[in-house]
């Protein structure tokens, strides 16, 4: 009798060791279980990035190999350009070969100004402003309109394809504060997107990250960019006239500017107000 007795105590307490490991087990799995894959998900991301950003880099460099022989001078000037000294060393190397290698200096313009914004790098202003100085003002317009459209669409389809676990991780609360912003503009969201490229509310880096995983349109995305940096690009490219008097980006937008850029934000938005007033009449 002692023996089943000592028995049965044996066997409640490996029977209770068990129940509390199960339970034990099953919290600290579900805690870490998402957060590594999260993490995890969030580093395939990152490889991936890094992946098609040296395919990028390797189409740069192949470009940089076409452009016709220079001289060492010549070479330490072809960079981005980080300041207005950089724009302006550029400037003159890009001008003395245009005319002669024309469509070789067009597509290096093209492909550099489409890198530096499908990866969200610094430095399209001071390509905006060389624009002007190097072509005539109508084709550096639709120049820059079509490299800002296509280098912010290919930024959104990166976004899209491996920057969902970036945003998730690092811009929750800013995506989910200006997804329902778009949410609220769902009907009129070209024009949203046009009022958001004239005015500095929201880096375009950001609006060029987030879109893809708020759920807005490429095609609108697409057509909102191309018209909506129109008005800020016009002022970059006039002052690219007056390149050389230039000492920093800043001077390229004087109060007038501001003033004509700010007319324009709400020309932008005023359809918009004139359909909500119209429905609540209607109603």
């Amino acid at each position: 009798m002692a023996k089943k007795r000592r028995g049965k105590q044996e066997a409640d307490v490996d029977t209770t060791e068990k129940l509390s490991e199960k339970e034990t087990k099953p919290g600290g799995d579900s805690m870490k279980g998402p957060v590594s894959s999260k993490g995890g998900s969030a580093r395939m991301s990152l490889l991936i990035l890094l992946f098609i950003f040296t395919c990028a880099a390797s189409v740069m460099y192949l470009v940089y190999q076409n452009f016709p022989e220079l001289s060492e001078d010549e070479r330490e000037k072809m960079k981005i350009p980080k300041d207005m000294d950089d724009a302006k060393a550029l400037g003159t190397v890009l001008s003395k070969y245009k005319d002669t290698y024309y469509t070789q200096v067009l597509i290096a313009y093209f492909a550099t100004y489409i890198f530096l914004q499908t990866f969200a790098i610094p430095g399209s202003i001071f390509l905006s402003i060389l624009s002007g100085y190097l072509y005539p003002f109508p084709l550096a317009l639709f120049l820059v309109c079509l490299c800002s459209g296509l280098g912010a669409s290919f930024c959104y389809m990166l976004s899209y394809l491996v920057g969902r676990p970036v945003v998730h991780k690092y811009l929750t609360e800013k995506a989910q504060k200006w997804s329902q912003q778009v949410d609220k503009h769902r009907e009129h969201l070209i024009n949203y997107i046009i009022f958001l490229r004239i005015t500095p509310f929201l880096p375009n880096w950001f609006i060029n990250i987030t879109s893809p995983v708020i759920n807005v349109p490429l095609g609108i995305f697409f057509i909102g960019t191309f018209f909506g940096v129109a008005p800020p690009s016009f002022v970059a490219i006039n002052a690219g006239t007056t390149l050389y008097k230039l000492t920093t980006a800043g001077e390229a937008v004087s109060w007038n500017s501001l003033a004509v850029l700010g007319v324009l934000a709400v020309l932008s938005i005023l359809p918009v107000c004139f359909q909500k007033k119209l429905q609540q009449k209607l109603e």
